[in-house]
């Protein structure tokens, strides 16, 4: 897994200081989540690609060189597998 930044506004630090209970990186995958679903992409088939990928050779900088979308990754995994 890969730790990013995320820059927050004060209102959500606050927020999450009141709630420390919240599993703020929860939020973030879930809105991730919303946000694929929103352009049709299934999160395991996603993961499912990645890791064929993965087991090709590629590293995730790869993976991110040769593609910036769903349908780039699926034919980078089909083309070296034919």
């Amino acid at each position: 897994m890969i730790t990013r930044s995320v820059t927050i506004e004060e209102i959500d630090d606050l927020y999450l200081m009141w709630n420390d209970h919240i599993n703020a990186s929860a939020l973030y995958r879930r809105a991730l989540r919303e946000e694929m679903d929103v352009r049709g992409i299934d999160p395991d088939e996603l993961r499912d690609l990645v890791e064929r990928a993965r087991e090709q050779g590629y590293t995730l900088e790869e993976i991110a060189e040769n593609t910036n979308r769903f349908v780039d990754l699926q034919s980078l995994v089909e083309d070296q597998q034919c």
